[in-house]
């Protein structure tokens, strides 16, 4: 197998297939065809999105000890990390939003712990929905749901969710493989775009567990796919196995983008970096609150990054940037145009001027 054949065949718009994969991602991080697989990548990622990145922003509706046990989640009651629950007022998340959509963030995502109510989810999206711009892009970050409750995001404004099959899922979390891929198709038929992600990526694992996992995120052809390393939690069992570096994440950010059919324009990294951006991916994330990847209760005041921050490392790494609702969560809605051709879209609510909008 040669590396000139797999790019040629990627070249033509070819996904590849999970040996291709297979061989791609055991390329030494560091070795010349790594650095084609880069670019090729980047150059797949600009042909598709126009050379322009997006930023998607954050926020948590709570913080509380779960049960689902994920043992790389700072949330997780095994980790002890956190203790006490919390959540924000709707006055509160509709701070947060309006903050992100002012700082000109892509999508707002609404995330909550797996087990908090979900009929309090809603009603909290309801009221950020209200007192957003009509054209902002709502996405949900909520555990597995049935097909009545995805209908039910759709009808409270979501335009989509985030939802994952992790790497190992069942042996380091709590959760049925079975249901996390039944909520996505339930997702789906609801009528909501879904983004995922091949994470959380660790050392320990192995170039077929990847490649199989790009092979399914690709099967359900989603708004984004991409990949994302495991961050190190101080005193946890799963911090033992250690950490991937940033060069070997931005190769798998890129092997990915070479999995994925065209109809995929986004490919996503976590947490934001220019090497992952070099290797191909078009979206990072702001965060506010509660961070599965933090142990402090405000990843704001830790590692969580603003949209400014992250619309920079796009610019070190010669990304321009879009302007306007995420391409990636409307796809084939042509009422998409960036930030002064966006006539076509209502106008905000009576309800988001009254409160000074």
């Amino acid at each position: 197998m040669k590396i000139d054949d797999i790019l040629s065949k990627s070249h033509e718009g070819t996904v590849l297939s999970r040996q291709e994969l297979v061989f791609l991602l055991s390329l030494p991080p560091d070795s010349p065809g790594t650095y084609m697989i880069l670019a090729e990548a980047s150059r797949i990622s600009k042909e598709l999105a126009g050379g322009k990145a997006e930023v998607h922003g954050q926020f948590a509706v709570n913080l509380a000890p779960c049960n689902c046990n994920c043992l790389f989640c700072s949330f997780a009651k095994v980790n002890g990390i956190f203790s006490e629950a919390t959540e924000l007022t709707p006055e509160q998340a509709v701070a947060h939003a309006r903050q992100f959509e002012e700082d000109g963030a892509n999508a707002v995502f609404m995330m909550s712990t797996a087990q908090y109510p979900f009929e309090r989810f809603l009603e909290m999206a309801r009221e950020v929905r209200g007192h957003l711009n009509p054209e902002t892009t709502l996405i949900a970050n909520v555990g597995d749901q049935s097909r009545k409750n995805a209908v039910k995001l759709k009808d409270a404004g979501f335009a989509g969710v985030y939802h994952a099959l992790r790497l190992r899922e069942g042996t380091d979390t709590g959760l049925a493989v079975e249901k996390r891929k039944q909520s996505i198709r339930n997702f789906k038929e609801a009528g909501l775009e879904v983004g995922t992600c091949v994470e959380p990526v660790g050392p320990e694992h192995s170039n077929e567990e990847l490649a199989e996992m790009i092979e399914f995120t690709a099967s359900f052809n989603p708004s984004f796919s991409g990949a994302a390393r495991r961050i190190s939690l101080p005193g946890t069992k799963i911090a033992e196995r250690g950490i991937i570096s940033e060069l070997r994440m931005a190769q798998i950010v890129a092997v990915t983008r070479l999995g994925m059919p065209r109809t995929v324009m986004g490919n996503c990294t976590h947490e934001p970096c220019t090497l992952g951006a070099i290797g191909g991916a078009n979206l990072f994330w702001a965060e506010l609150g509660a961070n599965p990847r933090d142990t402090e209760a405000k990843t704001e005041e830790g590692r969580g990054e603003t949209v400014r921050c992250c619309r920079s490392l796009f610019q070190e790494s010669n990304w321009e940037l879009w302007r306007g609702p995420s391409r990636y969560y409307n796809r084939g809605d042509n009422r998409v145009k960036e930030d002064g051709v966006r006539s076509a879209f209502p106008q905000r609510s009576d309800a988001a001027d009254a409160l000074g909008r």
